[in-house]
């Protein structure tokens, strides 16, 4: 038996490139075939932003007030924001920043009552947002809490290459006082749990980079490598963890390391996301492991130098939709297993890019 999703896509800041990689990823018609998409936002601001598409044919889309309306062969819009929404393309408002939270509210909710099956997230503007109440600095400190989640994890996924980072959306100078052994054992925990679950990796390799220069050269640059890292490794390969390191970043990156493994551990925000949208920005997704639900992400911002001017790049908001249908698949699978039973699949469709290396 197969089944087509239900994916709900938030809006994320109406005034940044959300709804125009939305409406390009489905521009393709075979989208529809893989997916079920509801859209959480305004059709008022998606009928504008299409108009500044340019060679773009009609797309078949339905006005509703709730996912359990959803037309299978529709791009659905649940209108969730007032009708004298207003648009400022480039500009970050106090309005864009409440549509964008109000967005996020209602498919949360939606996912909970079981209305849409994964959850994607367009971009927001989190200093906006925190501005105007949002108590979180991101998306995946937000799921965190709605999902009564002590701990999750950012990972970046592209193909072959996963990074994460064990602390997220901080200040440089509070990552070396945040870092514990015991919160890298949390996450190297997850992490394996996720690879299994979430990607089919049956017995995960996962690589865990040090903090300082040169992995603090044996002390002389640092020593978190040798007395909060390197335990935490070691606790987690007595746990059955196949966890390594810690590595160099710079070198470990440069050389082409990070193939050996399934994943990678970084210590902070950039020390990951820089080498990773390096080498896979136009494909890359952020995926928050460790929740119930699969909620997945493009890997950039809300880009406001290109908001209204059609230049936006769809192809990582297509991969985030991609992840999303993929990861629930596996995490049906792998739980049937584990109950012993034969696994049911989720549709699978011939993909518009299907056959196209992701670099």
């Amino acid at each position: 038996m197969t089944k087509k999703l239900v994916v709900g896509i938030t809006q994320g800041d109406g005034n940044g490139i959300g709804y125009e990689v939305i409406i390009k990823a489905f521009a393709d018609e075979r989208m529809l075939d893989m997916c079920t998409p509801v859209i959480y936002g305004s059709s008022k601001v998606f009928g504008f932003y299409r108009k500044q598409i340019h060679n773009l044919e009609q797309m078949n889309t339905n006005v509703i007030s709730s996912a359990r309306d959803a037309h299978p062969k529709r791009i659905n819009i649940v209108n969730c924001l007032p009708d004298n929404v207003f648009v400022e393309p480039g500009q970050a408002t106090p309005e864009s920043a409440k549509s964008a939270m109000t967005a996020l509210e209602n498919a949360v909710r939606d996912i909970r009552e079981g209305f849409i099956d994964v959850l994607v997230t367009a971009p927001i503007n989190k200093r906006a947002m925190v501005s105007e109440g949002f108590g979180y600095t991101g998306h995946t400190e937000y799921l965190e809490h709605e999902f009564n989640v002590e701990e999750g994890l950012m990972i970046m996924i592209c193909d072959q290459l996963k990074v994460a980072v064990a602390t997220g959306h901080i200040p440089l100078k509070e990552v070396p006082g945040r870092l514990s052994s015991e919160l890298i054992l949390k996450k190297l925990r997850i992490m394996k749990s996720s690879l299994q679950r979430d990607f089919g990796v049956d017995v995960p390799k996962i690589a865990v980079l040090g903090l300082n220069p040169h992995c603090g050269d044996g002390g002389l640059l640092g020593d978190e490598e040798q007395n909060v890292i390197l335990p935490a490794v070691k606790a987690a390969n007595e746990e059955g963890i196949l966890a390594f390191g810690p590595y160099s970043p710079d070198g470990f990156f440069g050389l082409g390391n990070w193939s050996r493994f399934d994943a990678t551990l970084a210590m902070y925000h950039d020390q990951g996301l820089i080498p990773f949208k390096a080498l896979a920005f136009e494909r890359g997704v952020n995926y928050t492991a460790g929740l119930p639900v699969v909620r997945t992400s493009p890997d950039h911002g809300t880009a406001y130098d290109m908001a209204g001017r059609d230049m936006a790049d769809p192809r990582s908001m297509i991969a985030s939709i991609y992840a999303a249908i993929d990861i629930f698949a596996h995490r049906q699978a792998y739980d049937e297993l584990q109950a012993g039973k034969m696994p049911e699949r989720v549709q699978e469709q011939s993909r518009p890019d299907k056959g196209k290396p992701i670099e």
